[in-house]
C-alpha cells in the first residue's frame, strides 16, 4: 500500500487498516518456522521488502532492542511494529497471534509425548528429531555469527563470552551487561569496531515513517504517566496469577514452582531461545527434576516444528512438571494447566517490556553509544549460542557425561566410551544436508524423523 495513502481511522494515517494487519500478522505467525533467525527473515521479507510497513532501519533499531531485553526477540518484534502501526491494540494482535499457533501445536504434542513418548515409533520419531534439532542449532550459530562477528574485537567479545557460560557458569546477565558497557564506552570513544553494521535496501518511504512525518505520534512520545499506567496494568496481569498460586496453594506446590520458576526466568534471562534454553535446562532437569536432559531436546524438536517461536519448549517443560506431579487433578488436565501457566508468565512479561520501553528507545534512534552496546551484546549472544550447541551435542551424541566441579571450572564432560554412533551418524547427515545441499528445515526434520524410525525398524535403536 503506497504511504501517502491516507486512512479512515483516526489518528493511523499510514492507510493500514487494523482487518489488513490481522491478516498480515496470521500470515507472519503461520509462517514462522525456523528458530529466530528464520521468523525475524519472515517478517523482514514481509513488512519491510513486500508491503513497505516499515524502513529497514527502523526495523533493525526495533530488533536491536528486543535482542537486548529478555525473551524471545522475535515475538517482542512483531509487537513492536504491531504498537508503532496501532498502538496497544496492535501490539496485543501482533504478539499475541505469534504465538497462538506455537500454543496450540506444542500442547498436542505434549499430549502425544506424555501419552506415547516412551513407546516404539514415538521415541524413533523423537530421536531422528534431536539429530536435526542438533544440526539447525549449530546453523544459527553459523548464521549470527557471519553477521555480527565482523572483527577481531567482536570475535573476543563471543569467545570471552563462551568461556565464561561454557566452563565457568557465569550467569547470562553478567555476560550481557559486561558486553554492553564495554560496547558503549568503545562506541563512545570512537573505536570502529563497535560502530553499528551499515545496512542497505529497504524503502525510505515506509508506511510508518511517512505516518510519523516530521514528529513523533502521541502514542510514540514517552510519557512518564503512560508508563506508570503500563506498568501497573501488566504487573497486575503477570503477578496476580503468581501471586494468587503462592498464596492458595503454597511454594512446595508445582503450579506454584512453575509459576516462580518461570517468572524468574523472564527477568533474567536474555538473548532469545538458544541462550535461554541452557539455563532452563539446568534447572529443570537438575533442580526441579521435572525432565530428563534428553527430554528436553525433545521439547526442542516438537518447537523446531511447530511455528512459534522456539521458547514454546517451556509449555512443553510445564506440562510434563505438571502431568508427573498432578495432586489431585488428572494428570492430563494437571500438564494442560501447567502449560498453558508456564505460557502465560513467560509471554506477559515481554509485552511489558515493549509497551513500556519502546516509546523511550523510538527516541533513542542514532545514538551511538546504545548502538554499540547493542552490537558487542550481539556478538556475546553468539557465544552463548554456541554453549547451547555444545550442550546439545553432549546430550544428543553421548549417552553419559562426568560432571567437572573444580578451580572454578563447572561443566559437564563426555564420557567417550558412550558415544551413541547412531545420533552421531544422524547429525552429520541433517547437517550435510543443511550446510552442502541447503535443504529447509521441514525438509530436514522430516527425513529425520523417517530416518529415525527405519533404524527402529531395523532395531540399530
Amino acid at each position: 500500500m503506497a504511504a501517502h495513502e491516507t486512512n479512515t481511522e483516526a489518528g493511523a494515517g499510514h492507510g493500514i487498516s487494523f482487518g489488513e494487519a490481522f491478516r498480515v500478522w496470521l500470515r507472519v505467525a503461520v509462517l514462522s518456522f525456523g528458530g529466530p533467525a528464520g521468523q525475524i527473515a519472515v517478517m523482514h521479507r514481509i513488512l519491510v521488502e513486500e508491503k513497505n510497513w516499515i524502513s529497514e532501519s527502523r526495523f533493525l533499531h526495533a530488533l536491536n532492542y528486543c535482542m537486548l531485553l529478555p525473551g524471545p526477540e522475535a515475538q517482542q518484534l512483531a509487537t513492536y511494529i504491531g504498537w508503532l502501526l496501532h498502538r496497544t491494540a496492535g501490539g496485543i494482535m501482533a504478539g499475541g497471534l505469534f504465538i497462538v499457533p506455537g500454543i496450540v501445536a506444542i500442547m498436542g504434542l505434549s499430549y502425544i509425548y506424555a501419552a506415547f513418548g516412551h513407546v516404539g515409533f514415538v521415541e524413533a520419531l523423537f530421536f531422528g528429531l534431536k539429530a536435526a534439532v542438533l544440526a539447525i542449532v549449530i546453523q544459527a550459530v553459523v548464521r549470527v555469527g557471519s553477521r555480527a562477528l565482523r572483527n577481531r574485537v567482536m570475535i573476543a567479545l563471543a569467545g570471552i563470552a563462551f568461556i565464561a557460560i561454557f566452563f565457568f557458569s557465569v550467569p547470562f546477565p553478567v555476560i550481557i551487561i559486561g558486553a554492553g558497557v564495554i560496547g558503549y564506552f568503545g562506541a563512545k570513544s570512537g573505536r570502529p569496531e563497535f560502530a553499528a553494521v551499515p545496512h542497505g535496501g529497504g524503502k525510505h518511504a515506509a508506511a510508518v515513517d511517512s505516518m510519523f512525518g516530521g514528529e513523533l505520534p502521541d502514542h510514540v512520545r514517552p510519557s512518564i504517566p503512560r508508563a506508570l499506567k503500563v506498568s501497573a496494568v501488566w504487573l497486575l496481569l503477570w503477578l496476580v496469577p503468581v501471586a494468587a498460586l503462592l498464596i492458595g496453594l503454597g511454594q512446595a506446590n508445582v503450579f506454584s514452582q512453575i509459576a516462580l520458576f518461570f517468572s524468574k526466568m523472564a527477568l533474567v534471562t536474555f538473548g532469545g531461545a538458544y541462550a535461554v534454553l541452557a539455563y532452563v535446562a539446568q534447572q529443570a532437569v537438575e533442580h526441579y527434576h521435572w525432565v530428563q536432559p534428553r527430554e528436553m531436546l525433545d521439547g526442542l524438536g516438537m518447537a523446531e516444528t511447530t511455528p512459534g517461536p522456539l521458547i514454546m519448549v517451556l509449555q512443553f517443560v510445564g506440562f510434563m512438571a505438571a502431568f508427573r506431579d498432578p495432586g489431585t487433578l488428572s494428570p492430563m488436565l494437571a500438564g494442560t494447566l501447567g502449560g498453558l501457566l508456564a505460557t502465560w508468565v513467560t509471554f506477559t512479561p515481554c509485552f511489558l517490556w515493549i509497551f513500556l520501553g519502546a516509546p523511550f528507545i523510538e527516541t533513542l534512534r542514532g545514538n551511538k553509544g546504545l548502538a554499540g552496546a547493542l552490537t558487542a551484546i550481539t556478538a556475546a549472544v553468539v557465544g552463548v549460542i554456541l554453549n547451547l550447541s555444545i550442550w546439545f551435542a553432549l546430550h544428543t551424541v553421548f549417552r553419559e557425561t562426568t560432571p567437572v566441579r573444580s578451580f572454578g571450572l563447572s561443566f559437564d564432560m563426555p564420557v567417550l566410551s558412550s558415544v551413541d554412533f547412531p545420533a552421531l551418524v544422524l547429525a552429520i547427515a541433517a547437517a550435510t544436508a543443511i550446510f552442502r545441499f541447503k535443504l529447509g528445515m521441514l525438509t530436514v526434520l522430516a527425513g529425520s524423523c523417517i530416518a529415525g524410525v527405519v533404524l527402529r525398524l531395523m532395531r540399530v535403536i
